[in-house]
C-alpha cells in the first residue's frame, strides 16, 4: 500500500514538466543534483538547533538580557480556590456579571476580590520579559546568520541580479555546497520552530505563525526536491533581509529602549513592505507565475509551488496591515511600539493589595469570617465595594 502511494505521489508528470523526469536528476559528469533522501539530515539538524537554543537562552541571552536590566518578573500568585480554578480553566478567563453574581455566591468573596483574582491568574498564564527577551535574541541571532549566509551563497550569482536565470537550464540545475547548507540551516530552523510552537510566546496571530511555518517547510522541501534550488535561495534571501531587524527592535522594546526601538521599527516597515509587498509579489512570484511557462506547459509541480508562494503573500498582507497599524499608532506621539499581538499584562491596585493583607491578618471584620483567605462576603446586602 504504501508503495502504491509512493508511485502515485512521486510520479514525473506531476513534478516535472513533460518530457523531463527523475533521470534528469542523477549525478553524473561530476554534476551533483539535490535529492528528497537528502533531507533526512534535517532532522538531527533541528534537535541540533533545539538544544543549542536552549543553552543559548539560559546563558547568553539571559546575560545579555542582564546588561540591558531586564529581570525575572515576580509575580504575586493567585490563591488557589478550586471554585474559581475551575471557572478560569473551563468557562472563561473574564468575568461577565452573571459570573460575578454566581461565583460571590459560591466562594463568599467580593466583586472586587474575584476582579483581583482573576487578573492575577491571567498573568501567571502569560510569558514575562525575560523569555519574550530571550526568544527575541535567539530569533535575531539566526535570521542575523541566515542573512549573511544568504549574502554569501548569492552574491556571485547571476540569478540574483537577473531573475530569468533562475529557470535557464532547469531542471538539470547544478547543485552547489553554499546552496546545500543554506538549505539545511533554513528548513532544521523552521522545523525546530514548529517543534517549540506550543512552548514559545503565544501572541494573536497564533494560527498565522502556524500555517506560515508549515508552507515554509513544504516550500522550501518542495523547491529541493523539484530543484527549484535558484528561485528558493532567493525567496529565504528575501525573507531573511528584514527579520532580523524586527527581532532586534523587540530586543529594544523589551529593554525599554523606547527611541532605539522605534527607529529600528522603522527601518525594519520599510524592508518589509518592499520586499514583501513590492519585491516579492512584483519580481519573485512574476518569474515564477509567467517566466516558467514561456519555456515549457504548466505542471501539477508549477501550480503547486506557486500555490505555497501565494499562501505567503497573503501571510504578508496581514501582518503588513499589522505593521502599518502600530506604525500609525507610535508615530504622532513618539510612543513606544506595541506588538498588537501581544496580550498586555495587567497590575494589580496596592490599595487591594493593602486591604487583602489586612483581610488575612483578621483587622478587618465587618464583613465576617475569612474564606479562603479573603474576606467573606455579607450577602444580605448588595453593596458593591
Amino acid at each position: 500500500m504504501l508503495e502504491w502511494l509512493s508511485d502515485i505521489f512521486w510520479q514525473e508528470r506531476l513534478w516535472f514538466p513533460e518530457g523531463l523526469g527523475w533521470a534528469d536528476l542523477e549525478d553524473r559528469d561530476g554534476r551533483v543534483y539535490a535529492k528528497a533522501r537528502d533531507l533526512w539530515v534535517v532532522l538531527p539538524i533541528a534537535l541540533l538547533f533545539l538544544v543549542i537554543r536552549q543553552i543559548f537562552e539560559r546563558t547568553v541571552a539571559t546575560y545579555v538580557a542582564s546588561l540591558f536590566g531586564i529581570k525575572e518578573t515576580v509575580r504575586r500568585k493567585a490563591a488557589h480556590i478550586p471554585t474559581l480554578e475551575s471557572h478560569y480553566c473551563h468557562t472563561s478567563k473574564y468575568l461577565t456579571q452573571m459570573s460575578v453574581e454566581k461565583l460571590c455566591k459560591q466562594t463568599g468573596c467580593s466583586e472586587r476580590q474575584l476582579q483581583r483574582w482573576f487578573r492575577r491568574r491571567r498573568n501567571q498564564d502569560r510569558p514575562n520579559l525575560m523569555k519574550k527577551f530571550c526568544e527575541a535574541s535567539w530569533r535575531f541571532i539566526f535570521y542575523l546568520i541566515a542573512f549573511i549566509s544568504g549574502i554569501v551563497a548569492l552574491i556571485d550569482k547571476p540569478w540574483l541580479y537577473d531573475l530569468e536565470e533562475m529557470w535557464k537550464g532547469f531542471p538539470t540545475l547544478t547543485l552547489l555546497p553554499s546552496q546545500y547548507w543554506y538549505y539545511m540551516l533554513e528548513l532544521s530552523f523552521y522545523a525546530s520552530l514548529l517543534c517549540s510552537v506550543a512552548t514559545d510566546v503565544k501572541r494573536k496571530d497564533f494560527k498565522e505563525q502556524i500555517i506560515h511555518h508549515v508552507a515554509t517547510i513544504l516550500l522550501i522541501s518542495f523547491s529541493w526536491c523539484m530543484n527549484y534550488i535558484r528561485a528558493g535561495t532567493l525567496i529565504m534571501f528575501l525573507h531573511d533581509s528584514s527579520d532580523y531587524l524586527l527581532e532586534s527592535a523587540k530586543m529594544f522594546n523589551y529593554a525599554g529602549w523606547r527611541k532605539t526601538c522605534n527607529y529600528i521599527f522603522i527601518v525594519f516597515g520599510a524592508f518589509f513592505i518592499i520586499t514583501r509587498l513590492i519585491i516579492f509579489p512584483f519580481r519573485i512570484m512574476y518569474c515564477t507565475w509567467v517566466y516558467p511557462v514561456t519555456l515549457y506547459p504548466p505542471f501539477f509541480g508549477y501550480y503547486f509551488f506557486n500555490s505555497l508562494l501565494l499562501v505567503l503573500q497573503c501571510l504578508h498582507i496581514f501582518w503588513a496591515v499589522l505593521i502599518i497599524r502600530m506604525a500609525l499608532r507610535f508615530l504622532p506621539r513618539n510612543e513606544i511600539v506595541e506588538d498588537e499581538r501581544s496580550d498586555r499584562e495587567e497590575t494589580d491596585d496596592s490599595d487591594e493589595e493593602e486591604e487583602e493583607e489586612q483581610a488575612r491578618n483578621g483587622e478587618i471584620k465587618k464583613n465576617g469570617p475569612i474564606q479562603n483567605g479573603y474576606v467573606k462576603h455579607n450577602n444580605n446586602h448588595h453593596k458593591t465595594e
